[in-house]
């Protein structure tokens, strides 16, 4: 999927989203079927020089929320076991691991992040929002443990869920 610039609204919605400033925004990885930023695509070192290993971070409430609901039901713990039964499935979970980290070393090498993804890849499950992200960002069957936790939180790419509440 495309990357697009960061415009002045986004970067405040990306603020309302997650409660903080922005920093560091390289582009907008992903977006809801209405146009707000679901995906922000930041720098792998901040401008303050902190090495940033999350590359692809998820801003979008409700989807953030459904899939911390699944963790909380320990999810994790299904897919983690899934990895060590399913070969197919951990080599797809080794080549997002790779692409990752590939993606995040095309725009800047990192020393301190060098070998490290995101989410636990390629052998853990650590993190469904991380992994999420990724799979919003490049798109269906890319990361299929990303995939399987927006299923699990009910995702539908064609519906938006800007306006849902998440307290």
């Amino acid at each position: 999927m495309p990357i697009t610039k960061a415009t002045e609204a986004d970067l405040l919605e990306m603020q309302a989203q997650l409660g903080r400033p922005m920093r560091d925004v390289l582009g907008i990885a992903a977006r809801c079927v209405c146009g707000k930023p679901m995906v922000v695509q930041t720098s792998p070192r901040l401008s303050h020089g902190e090495p940033f290993p999350t590359f692809y971070y998820l801003t979008h409430p409700a989807t953030s929320a459904a899939l911390s609901g699944l963790e909380a039901d320990g999810f994790m713990v299904t897919l983690q076991d899934r990895l060590a039964e399913e070969p197919e499935l951990a080599a797809n979970y080794l080549k997002a691991h790779e692409d990752y980290i590939s993606d995040r070393e095309a725009i800047e090498f990192v020393e301190e992040l060098a070998g490290i993804s995101a989410g636990g890849m390629p052998t853990r499950v650590k993190c469904l929002h991380a992994l999420a992200a990724h799979s919003l960002a490049k798109g269906p069957g890319f990361n299929v443990i990303g995939d399987l936790g927006l299923e699990a939180a009910g995702f539908d790419a064609s519906k938006c869920r800007c306006k849902v509440s998440t307290q």
